[in-house]
């Protein structure tokens, strides 16, 4: 009996001693957020610029944390915004990384909740007067124009394809392989060495399933450091039946 007592009294000392070594977690819980646009630099209105490229985001650094902070990257959407809803309020340094666009410098800016910053890109080339065209029952003729803003500089062109889907979601990593990656046109071109016809091609793309619906971009990849593309708005296709 003496024993068991001796026990409890031991166990109880434990727990005390440990309730005492337990500190109260004093910092708040994620409570600010950042969101905002990536547009078309140089255009009177705000045109939004398509971002798809699996390699395109935002990055934050929290500056009044460290003077060496972890980065964190809030990844493009397909529809050219990006949103972080977990992020804790502080001074961040913001840039962005990856992508087909010319470098935009950094900026610094204070994150509280429904914090909002939207970006100018000047991509390296536009893919303008984007057509996609039924030439017969399951053939879909794709045109456009390549156009730089800036002349000078451009990595090297290593390719264009069509991306084919079935949702409006559709581009690098979100598209059918027989009608999208198999059609892939080898370019290798440096932007100066390009003939006015490189400039305007035509891509094909056969045995498409009739009577289905498809949503359809080209873009044109380039060899920089993610190997990231440029790409095209979106065009819904009906095949017919």
């Amino acid at each position: 009996m003496k024993l068991q007592i001796t026990t409890i009294f031991l166990g109880v000392s434990m727990l005390i001693a440990g309730g005492s070594c337990i500190k109260k977690d004093n910092y708040p819980g994620p409570n600010a957020s950042l969101e905002g646009s990536f547009f078309l630099d140089g255009t009177s209105s705000k045109t939004t610029v398509q971002t798809c490229t699996g390699n395109f985001s935002v990055r934050l650094e929290q500056l009044n944390w460290s003077s060496t902070p972890t980065p964190q990257d809030i990844p493009a959407k397909y529809d050219g915004t990006y949103q972080n809803t977990e992020l804790f309020s502080g001074h961040y340094r913001v840039s962005l990384k990856g992508g087909a666009f010319w470098p935009v410098a950094p900026t610094e800016i204070d994150i509280n909740k429904g914090a909002k910053l939207d970006f100018q890109l000047t991509p390296y080339l536009l893919l303008s007067n984007f057509t996609a065209t039924m030439v017969d029952s399951t053939t879909l003729s794709l045109q456009f124009n390549m156009e730089a803003p800036i002349d000078g500089g451009i990595p090297t062109i290593i390719e264009m394809q069509p991306y084919v889907n079935t949702t409006r979601i559709v581009g690098p990593g979100a598209s059918i392989f027989d009608f999208s990656d198999a059609n892939k046109k080898p370019i290798n071109k440096e932007w100066a060495d390009m003939t006015a016809g490189d400039k305007a091609p035509e891509i094909i793309v056969k045995n498409l399933i009739r009577g289905r619906t498809f949503y359809v971009r080209v873009g044109v990849r380039f060899n920089n450091d993610d190997k990231s593309s440029n790409l095209s708005e979106v065009i819904k296709i009906d095949v017919p039946k």
